[in-house]
């Protein structure tokens, strides 16, 4: 895609989990002014749904991956290279957006992917691990080139630990600005790390995730009814 935007948010989905969008467009909305733009990424959403975005024309042009020959979340470094802009934001559907995403722009390092340390897993895991729900940059870095290659090469388990097990301490500090925690605080962070720190981004992992996603979107419903 020809380079069209200085700033850009993008997202992605397919027909299983776009039972989100409304919700986490609706945050979009809520918090942030007119002049963040948003791409959605076709990761096989349902024909309705493509026909109501491009009817009700409340995101920019679709970005269509459907024919990549990578599938579910391994698309989320495609749809990241190919995003176009100068500045770039990916955030997972199941992310609670809280804040105005327009100062994450100017926190983005160049020549690397700037992500929040998942200090759950890291926690459990014992080494240092970065969440891929929330990746800026700026351009198209070399990791992010890199990236792209490792998840058609070797898709295992998940586009996040493709990417760590390309990593070592010394490249992951050259290749990895980390973001302060509140711009991607996971599940676990809250509902059994006890973080009572500030949240810009709520991201709602795992099947936990989805049933609080539920019901926060049921809470909405009435309040608007």
């Amino acid at each position: 895609m020809k380079l069209n935007y200085e700033n850009l948010v993008i997202t992605g989905f397919d027909e299983k989990h776009e039972w989100m969008f409304d919700w986490w467009y609706d945050n979009v909305n809520r918090h942030c002014p007119s002049s963040v733009k948003v791409m959605i990424c076709d990761f096989g959403m349902s024909q309705k749904m493509k026909e109501r975005l491009r009817r009700e024309r409340f995101v920019e042009p679709i970005m269509d991956l459907t024919t990549t020959p990578d599938k579910g979340w391994f698309n989320k470094p495609i749809a990241m290279i190919n995003a176009p802009s100068k500045k770039t934001i990916w955030v997972d559907l199941d992310c609670e957006i809280k804040s105005n995403l327009a100062p994450l722009f100017n926190m983005l390092e160049p020549n690397k992917l700037n992500m929040v340390e998942d200090k759950p897993w890291t926690k459990r895991r014992g080494e240092i691990w970065h969440n891929s729900g929330v990746v800026g940059f700026i351009d198209k870095p070399i990791i992010l080139h890199q990236w792209c290659k490792a998840v058609r090469e070797n898709p295992n388990v998940g586009d996040q630990e493709v990417l760590h097990g390309m990593l070592n301490p010394i490249t992951r500090l050259t290749y990895i600005n980390d973001l302060p925690f509140e711009w991607n605080v996971m599940r676990l962070a809250t509902d059994h790390d006890d973080y009572k720190g500030p949240i810009k981004i709520q991201h709602h992992t795992g099947q936990k995730g989805k049933d609080k996603i539920q019901g926060l979107m049921e809470i909405r419903r009435v309040i608007n009814a």
